[in-house]
């Protein structure tokens, strides 16, 4: 069995042993409340503090179990049931999301039968799952701010949140903001005081996050319910605007200096977080936002993760990528190639416990039919790739006869599950 295998298994069989009776045994709502002490808030759960050490995503629960999490977060009722029960197994919470549509989807928040309509679609979401032991809190709706205009949306959020303390008073209710400004947060204290707790997403500001919902004038609680790499709209671009993606490494970097920096240093309204995405997804690439590849591979991001979680590193950890070279040149060069022509491609990296590494490289196309605020993407298909010396640090690669814009992505694995990602884009005149 392989090292990571072996912790796993190991730390899976003790975690029990670590688990409140409420978590295993209970059968019934576990009552959930935000508790103020001064100008200090925490999250009681069955009269207990409860810091949340979340995943975005419901993948690999048995993982975050393992790797020191607590609770798990989705965007909707979808395989609801499934999900809490699967929680409840792990010992791990829920923050369920509730399907409120955004006005960017093409919803009319003028349109009072619509409204009703999804208030009552919701209502009932809430009263079929409300007394599910693993429930932790809900989340109503997600970056409903996000290329928005018509503010009576937080009059349609706090009809919900109304409801939820009527129908549900074991579980607190908040809704989930693209990002923090004072536009938003003045109409949320005026329109939508029901709101127990504030969720934020947020990726390349997490550091700043606390000054930030200070500034907007936000006193109350509030979770991270997404942070994670630095986004794709507030990074490097090429100069043909191909968003330049981190390395796993640089990533894993960042993960912990910003966690650090906000969620850890924020002890006065600061009630936890969930890391995004535990799984992968196509979001630009099939590489930016996910921890995991398509095989369930684990990149440096997870290793700091249980870090964050736990306290420990992992026995074995996954490689780490110093650089990725085409022709010579990073990815903030701008890379311009010859059709047909061969160039050579570098990689520098190393592996922690000295385990053999292998190469793998892949071509795509640079996505264009994305989406906005993490809307569904199509992967796009991959190109046969002509290269010398397949699965070493060191392979020729022969541009491709098509004029575009493309990447070429490199998998260094440790034979353990284990993995380090990066890409270059590069353009073919």
């Amino acid at each position: 069995m392989k090292l990571k295998n072996l912790l796993f298994a190991a730390v899976a069989c003790t975690l029990p042993l670590a688990l409140s009776a409420q978590q295993t045994t209970s059968k019934g709502p576990v009552k959930v409340e935000v508790e103020k002490n001064g100008n200090t808030y925490q999250l009681l759960r069955n009269g207990q503090p409860y810091f949340i050490k979340g995943a975005g995503g419901t993948s690999y629960m048995d993982r975050i179990a393992a790797y020191g999490g607590n609770s798990v977060r989705t965007w909707g009722t979808k395989d609801a049931q499934q999900i809490l029960d699967s929680a409840q197994k792990h010992g791990l919470t829920v923050l369920m999301g509730l399907g409120v549509v955004p006005e960017r989807h093409g919803f009319n928040y003028d349109d009072a039968a619509a409204v009703k309509k999804q208030f009552e679609r919701v209502k009932a979401d809430v009263i079929k799952f409300k007394d599910h032991p693993a429930l932790l809190a809900w989340g109503i709706g997600n970056e409903l701010n996000l290329s928005y205009k018509n503010p009576k949306v937080w009059d349609a959020v706090n009809d919900i949140a109304k409801m939820i303390h009527k129908e549900d008073p074991n579980h607190p209710a908040s809704t989930v903001l693209a990002g923090i400004n004072k536009r938003e947060i003045d109409y949320i204290k005026t329109n939508t005081p029901a709101i127990d707790i504030l969720s934020i997403n947020t990726y390349g500001g997490l550091a700043q996050l606390p000054e930030q919902v200070k500034a907007t004038g936000w006193q109350g609680p509030y979770m991270v319910t997404e942070w994670g790499p630095t986004g794709h709209w507030e990074g490097l671009q090429t100069t043909w605007k191909a968003p330049i993606e981190e390395t796993s490494s640089e990533k894993a970097a960042v993960y912990k200096s910003r966690y650090a920096f906000s969620v850890e240093r924020d002890t006065l309204n600061c009630l936890g977080s969930y890391v995004f995405l535990w799984g992968q997804k196509q979001e630009r690439t099939p590489t930016w936002y996910g921890v995991f590849t398509e095989k369930g591979e684990e990149s440096e991001v997870v290793d700091v993760m249980q870090y964050l979680w736990s306290g420990s590193y992992p026995k074995n950890k996954a490689p780490h990528i110093y650089a990725f070279n085409l022709d010579g040149k990073k990815a903030v060069n701008s890379i311009q190639l010859k059709a047909g022509t061969k160039y050579q491609v570098l990689v520098d990296a190393a592996d922690p416990d000295q385990d053999p590494l292998s190469y793998h490289y892949e071509l795509l196309p640079e996505a264009t039919n994305v989406g906005e605020g993490g809307d569904h993407e199509d992967r796009p298909v991959a190109i046969p790739l002509n290269l010398d010396n397949l699965k070493t640090k060191q392979v020729a690669i022969t541009a491709p006869a098509q004029k575009g814009a493309y990447r070429l992505f490199v998998y260094v694995k440790d034979g353990n599950n284990n993995v380090a990602t990066a890409n270059i884009p590069f353009y073919v005149n």
